[in-house]
């Protein structure tokens, strides 16, 4: 029978409860079973499609076309599986599904109630990723923290499956903060002690408990914890603050964290495989070099809204040896005047996906100054539209050349809305989303960076190259290097003859992996890296 392992966290959120359950099903599939993982999320939101990324984040988005909380990636990298529309739940989305089985009279006149209602479409969710994966085990982390408001009924949810499956076929792990008090130089198990008793009193008692903190813990907080949030001594599992996320499993395993979990469910395992992630680590401590990459965007007062990005480029780094030092640019505030000092001592620029005209005109002056200079340019969805505005205005010569999103009224839109899509239709879900296949031109970039002609990669996106510009722009020396199959869409842009200046219109940083980095990650770093190692003293 599938197992099912409930992470909640508590005192504070941002406690590290995604890397938590991450490393988990690392460890747990490093013995061998096959695990699958989710996140639930109390918002109201349907799903994270049209939140700002300062509220939340990136939006990650699954195989299947899910946008989902940014915690997947986590989930993604750590696993190396591919999670799908049943692997992040939001209040939004239940309710939504409710309402909708409401007007469909599918309650045949039945008063709808929190419980059982809403309980059981969250718990229908909740079994549906253990069937359509066929997972041992189900990882679910809720989001929020215990004694929010809006996340209680998905404690009971979990509460009510605990009892459906039996208990030996259910784990739950608390993730809470044990702060350092300076004044008095000692650790405080009090805010653990109430955040495990508020659970408690939801009719959930914790198997297992995690300590965040930034420093050691002496024993007596173990020996603390364990007797007055009632779990065995062995079931307090410390979790401090590692300098890589990627850390987290081996420390976590050096606890018997993964050992203790087998033993609590019940489950027979083999010592955990993890020699090749050991290894990975140890090549990433010890890196030589540093790569300077300019990461220019318009939302880089919150990394997180980059962080697929930043990962990948990391996992990259980890490939060819050397630290990757991001430098934070606002593309606000690049002007023709300060381009060439704020980007002249850079390895490569990278200009990432975004949405609106905000900050537009420093990524096209970015991208000029790439080109021109023959520094490694990556351009990724928004990205590529900007390296092809770009080219339009200043080798092309059309001196009004845009993108329709950023004027309507434009003449010359060489970026434009794809088939299907316009400004009357809503906002949320209406992209073009999920994988798509690609074919790459032969003795391109892309085919030197990928080794193969036919792609599948995700896309988050509503405009395209204006297919109407194709002749002229190949005419003036850009390549079309990657087209849908039907050849109707153009999916990547490329100048060949540069080191590195590729721009896709799909999120590469999707399927980057730290021990298997995607390739063009692998290539745009490389080539930062060869100009590194070239530059004059």
């Amino acid at each position: 029978m599938t197992k099912y392992i409930f992470v909640t966290g508590g005192v504070v959120s941002g406690l590290g409860k995604g890397i938590t359950a991450a490393s988990l099903g690392r460890l747990l599939k490093a013995r061998g079973f096959k695990v699958a993982a989710q996140k639930l999320d109390p918002y109201i939101n349907v799903d994270p499609g049209t939140m700002s990324p300062y509220q939340h984040g990136e939006v990650y988005v699954t195989e299947d076309g899910a946008e989902t909380d940014l915690d997947l990636g986590h989930y993604e990298r750590f696993i190396n599986e591919d999670l799908n529309k049943y692997s992040n739940l939001t209040t939004g989305k239940v309710y939504w599904n409710v309402l909708n089985k409401e007007r469909r009279g599918e309650y045949l006149g039945s008063t709808v109630q929190v419980i059982p209602h809403i309980t059981n479409e969250i718990k229908e969710f909740v079994y549906n990723v253990g069937n359509h994966s066929g997972a041992d085990i189900v990882i679910t982390e809720i989001g929020g923290t215990i004694g929010d408001i809006e996340s209680q009924p998905f404690i009971e949810a979990v509460r009510q499956i605990s009892l459906e499956v039996g208990r030996e076929n259910s784990l739950f792990i608390h993730v809470t903060l044990v702060p350092y008090l300076h004044g008095s130089e000692e650790h405080k198990s009090k805010p653990t002690q109430h955040s495990v008793k508020e659970l408690q009193g939801m009719g959930v008692n914790p198997n297992i408990i995690v300590l965040r903190c930034d420093e050691p813990l002496e024993e007596s907080i173990f020996k603390k914890i364990s007797l007055f949030c009632n779990v065995k001594p062995d079931c307090v599992i410390e979790n401090i603050t590692l300098p890589n996320l990627y850390e987290a499993p081996l420390m976590l395993e050096k606890a018997n964290f993964s050992a203790v979990v087998c033993r609590e469910l019940g489950l027979e395992a083999k010592e955990p495989n993890l020699e090749s992630w050991t290894e990975m680590v140890k090549k990433i401590k010890n890196r030589p070099y540093t790569v300077h990459i300019g990461l220019v965007g318009k939302y880089v007062g919150l990394h997180d809204a980059y962080l697929s990005v930043a990962e990948a480029m990391r996992h990259a780094g980890y490939f060819h040896n050397t630290h990757i030092k991001i430098h934070w640019i606002d593309s606000e505030k690049i002007t023709a005047e300060n381009v060439e000092e704020t980007l002249k001592d850079l390895d490569g620029i990278i200009v990432p996906g975004g949405f609106g005209d905000r900050g537009i005109e420093g990524m096209i002056l970015s991208a000029k100054y790439a080109r021109e200079n023959s520094v490694p340019y990556f351009g990724i969805c928004l990205g590529m539209q900007i390296a092809v505005i770009e080219y339009a205005r200043n080798v092309l010569g059309i001196a009004d050349a845009n993108s329709g999103e950023f004027d309507e009224q434009c003449r010359h839109k060489v970026i434009d809305f794809m088939p299907g899509q316009t400004n009357d239709i809503d906002k949320g879900g209406t992209l073009r989303l999920g994988a798509y296949p690609c074919v790459i031109a032969q003795g391109t970039t892309m085919e030197k960076c990928y080794g193969k002609t036919e792609i599948s990669e995700r896309h988050r996106h509503r405009y395209e190259f204006n297919n109407d510009y194709r002749e002229k722009m190949k005419e003036a020396g850009l390549t079309l290097s990657g087209m849908s199959p039907d050849g109707t869409l153009v999916e990547t842009v490329e100048l060949t003859n540069e080191p590195f200046f590729v721009g896709v219109q799909y999120h590469p940083e999707f399927k980057s992996r730290p021990n298997k980095p995607h390739p063009l990650f692998k290539g745009f770093i490389g080539a930062a890296f060869h100009r590194m190692q070239n530059k004059k003293p």
